[in-house]
């Protein structure tokens, strides 16, 4: 089945993605050479999502690496260094875009021998990388099924699928593991204005998956669930501050307070690098401001009169009051998020080594 391609993945020595602008009307591999065709690639949102951004970034600079003509290891990592700037310009919202940029810096300024045995760790760092955002889609999508009731209706915001991600799924992955069980779920598909992310790409990997859905307007969820007719919320998230603010596709603020007012549960599904400690609360957060052609035209076509003007913000921050709980690969977190994310974070640190005659 098609939904089984990775999103973002390494062949030939270029780095290949499904590009998310023409699904579900054709099925498109883009190939790069460059760094700066990876960014370019990510900013116009061939790829898209936060885990396969902070995927797509590392493969970038792994691509950089091998397409350089450095011959030495110190020359090649003034080059990586300008490629990572390059990189972290596209899309400022997301923070795996930068986890994953400095993941690969950090390999870089580790002892490397060769330009050839630099570039050779690089990829496999990317490589990494890529395998375990699939691993760790899985294990979130594991404690996320458990806060799914059989039959739910789950209503469910932009995309998270394997298209968010290198594979399987955040938030969308939790509907897959759960479906997977035997639960059965059904999902009421937010379109997602403007660019349709929900409409077009979770649609396309739900019926895929044989996942029973319905796509709805994005200002209906207000209606199915003042009705009774919504268990709970699943989003994803772009960037989660410190203490539980969450940045993610526009419109995700109001499903929150719709939910908060109608007694229904309102999940948040990312890998725990998605929570940016740096960040203190949301309001910190920068948001993106895209093209006002987005809203203005609808597949190219003007729907707006002319002259009228389009404000684009691409995200929105979900203060934490308003959500339930976050699910991660480490775990299922509830308020209070400061202090629990922090408690999370450090329970998966690495203990030192005790030391010899000890």
């Amino acid at each position: 089945m098609i939904q089984e391609t990775r999103t973002v993945f390494w062949e030939d020595g270029r780095v290949c993605m499904i590009d998310q602008r023409v699904l579900p009307q054709a099925f498109v591999i883009q190939r790069y050479d460059t760094a700066a065709e990876v960014a370019e690639a990510i900013r116009t949102m061939v790829v898209r999502g936060a885990p396969a951004i902070g995927a797509s970034a590392a493969f970038g600079l792994a691509v950089a690496a091998r397409n350089s003509g450095a011959a030495t290891v110190a020359a090649l990592r003034r080059e990586l260094a300008e490629a990572g700037a390059v990189l972290a310009k596209s899309r400022p919202t997301a923070v795996n875009l930068f986890w994953g940029i400095e993941r690969m810096l950090k390999r870089m300024a580790q002892p490397a021998g060769t330009v050839k045995q630099l570039r050779a760790a690089l990829l496999a760092e990317a490589q990494r990388i890529a395998n375990e955002d699939i691993a760790t889609n899985k294990r979130m999508g594991s404690h996320g099924a458990k806060l799914v009731p059989p039959n739910a209706t789950i209503i469910h915001h932009c995309n998270t699928g394997a298209l968010c991600a290198v594979g399987w799924g955040t938030a969308l992955g939790v509907v897959r593991s759960a479906f997977f069980q035997g639960k059965k779920p059904r999902v009421l598909v937010d379109e997602t204005r403007p660019r349709l992310q929900g409409m077009r790409l979770t649609s396309w990997e739900l019926q895929n998956l044989g996942v029973e859905h319905q796509i709805i307007a994005d200002g209906a969820s207000g209606h199915y669930m003042r009705r009774g007719r919504v268990d709970l919320c699943l989003v994803g998230a772009d960037r989660i501050a410190a203490n539980g603010d969450t940045a993610n596709k526009i419109g995700t603020y109001n499903l929150a307070v719709v939910a908060k007012e109608n007694g229904v549960p309102f999940y948040v599904a990312a890998p725990f690098s998605t929570v940016d400690f740096a960040t203190p609360h949301g309001d910190l957060i920068e948001i993106e401001e895209r093209d006002g052609e987005e809203i203005t035209t609808i597949a190219g076509v003007r729907m707006a009169p002319a002259g009228a003007r389009g404000g684009n913000p691409a995200f929105d921050v979900t203060p934490h009051r308003y959500i339930t709980a976050i699910i991660t690969e480490r775990g299922v977190v509830r308020p209070p998020f400061l202090e629990n994310l922090r408690r999370l974070s450090k329970a998966a640190r690495p203990r030192p080594a005790k030391r010899a005659g000890r």
